[in-house]
């Protein structure tokens, strides 16, 4: 299987969460990004919505790229049949080949692990290392809490004038590839398209 030029890093809960629109959303999305011709970029665990965005990748004949520290091997349940899967060392270490790997970032529901590579890659936007589409797929509204503190510390003036940094914010799975293609003909822009909502 030849790689994809466009890949996209799925960051995402490893348990199924409460809601089963969750784990749908999951198959959505791999989906369409099969249907896109756009490869997945994962953590390389196989349970929850990490497991299920990958394995539907995988059955639909897309690329998939896991990448996990040996710490997490077990307890995530490496998925062993992927089509390229790196073993690191650290979390450290897995982020940053996450990052190398991608072309863009989408955030599907999930806990503090997803939370934190949310933020950090937001982060490193903010501070001009990376111009690499940021996408937060609000589900039923999940990521809402969120998004109201990010408001709260811009008000706060925590977020201040030349520390904005884009991440397009979408409601369903389906929003997320064309969030993701019209970033990457549309980088020099700086107002989206609807349904796409520009925040900070």
């Amino acid at each position: 299987m030849i790689k994809p030029t466009q890949n996209l890093c799925v960051y995402c809960g490893s348990g199924p969460g409460k809601n089963p629109v969750y784990m749908a959303a999951a198959r959505t999305l791999g989906l369409a990004m099969v249907g896109a011709g756009i490869g997945l970029v994962y953590g390389g665990g196989s349970l929850g919505l990490m497991g299920e965005v990958a394995k539907t990748v995988l059955q639909a004949g897309g690329h998939v790229t896991g990448i996990i520290p040996e710490f997490l091997g077990t307890k995530e349940r490496m998925l062993t049949g992927v089509n390229e899967l790196i073993v690191t060392k650290s979390m450290h270490e897995r982020k940053m080949s996450m990052f190398e790997h991608s072309t863009g970032f989408v955030a599907l529901p999930g806990g503090i692990g997803t939370l934190e590579e949310l933020t950090e890659i937001s982060t490193w936007a903010q501070l001009d290392q990376h111009a690499k589409p940021i996408i937060l797929c609000n589900i039923e509204n999940y990521w809402e809490p969120y998004l109201t503190l990010l408001k709260h510390m811009r008000a706060e003036n925590f977020i201040r004038e030349g520390m904005e940094f884009k991440m397009d914010v979408v409601k369903t799975a389906d929003d997320v590839v064309p969030a993701f293609e019209y970033r990457l003909a549309n980088s020099h822009q700086k107002v989206p398209l609807e349904p796409l909502r520009k925040i900070l």
